[in-house]
């Protein structure tokens, strides 16, 4: 059976969860607090794909890791990072905003890197890679935005459901996460095993110079301290899952080799980030 038959319900299973959380005024916070939104914004819209995309040419990485590394860079936060908020005492509130707004906004401006960073890579390479951009909104339709407004429907007409149901599914998003990464990780070991080092590297300069400027544009714009520490979050988690359906699926790039560097993305994201609890944790209790 085809990865995809698994990868394509796990990330609409993770979408009607995340809709599931939401409410009306999760949207209504970048009116609220424009300054605290607009800065994870750009964090996670502009800085992430602007600093992958120079990483790549600083590491030299082959033009397939190429195209998954700016991919995983330009999908939206990850649904996890609101629990990472609420044990590093972020913004949870913050957090879920900045995870549903920028679910909304990257099914536009994915679609426009990733056509911009495949035609630099033909130029620089030769080797072209098609981006159906049609099939890529058709999926992202099917897969994001409808099973988040029906999560968001549900809670507002059902609202016991809705608590009922976000309970079992949160609960089974990591281990669903864990198996999707397992999945690609034996599907496409020798790819992760000839990358690893580069593309490691990479990751983690990724990961660490974003989450630094964020914190750097926290202090700049003089947020608080839990506003900051979400912002540091929200950065860091990307929706890996959702670059491996891209990658893998056989509507869009059909070649779960660029899934690759969302696999490495996801194992170190949560390494790091789970690094940044602890630190703050020990702070704490110090």
């Amino acid at each position: 059976m085809s990865s995809v038959f698994i990868v394509l319900p796990i990330l609409t299973l993770l979408m009607f969860d995340l809709g599931l959380g939401l409410q009306g005024k999760d949207f209504l916070l970048l009116l609220q607090r424009p300054k605290a939104v607009l800065v994870g914004l750009i964090g996670q819209l502009v800085l992430l794909p602007l600093v992958a995309v120079l990483l790549t040419k600083v590491f030299s990485l082959p033009p397939v890791m190429v195209v998954g590394f700016v991919l995983i860079a330009c999908c939206p936060g990850g649904s996890s990072s609101n629990v990472f908020s609420m044990l590093a005492k972020g913004d949870v509130a913050l957090s879920v905003s900045l995870t549903a707004l920028s679910s909304i906004i990257t099914l536009f401006t994915l679609p426009l890197i990733m056509k911009a960073q495949l035609d630099s890579t033909a130029l620089a390479s030769g080797e072209s890679i098609r981006l159906p951009v049609g099939k890529l909104l058709v999926q992202n339709f099917f897969t994001m935005l409808l099973p988040v407004s029906a999560g968001i429907l549900t809670r507002r007409h059902a609202p016991r459901i809705a608590a009922k149901t976000e309970k079992v599914l949160s609960k089974a998003a990591f281990p669903c996460l864990i198996l999707l990464a397992a999945i690609f990780f034996v599907q496409e070991f020798a790819a992760i095993r000839d990358n690893i080092g580069r593309l490691g590297v990479a990751v983690l300069c990724l990961l660490l110079i974003c989450m630094s400027v964020g914190a750097l544009l926290a202090r700049l714009f003089k947020l608080r301290k839990n506003e900051k520490r979400t912002i540091i979050i929200e950065i860091g988690m990307q929706n890996a899952a959702q670059a491996i359906a891209l990658a893998a699926s056989p509507f869009v790039f059909n070649d779960s080799r660029i899934a690759v560097p969302a696999i490495i993305y996801a194992l170190f994201m949560n390494i790091v980030l789970l690094s940044y609890v602890g630190i703050i944790k020990l702070q704490k209790n110090g």
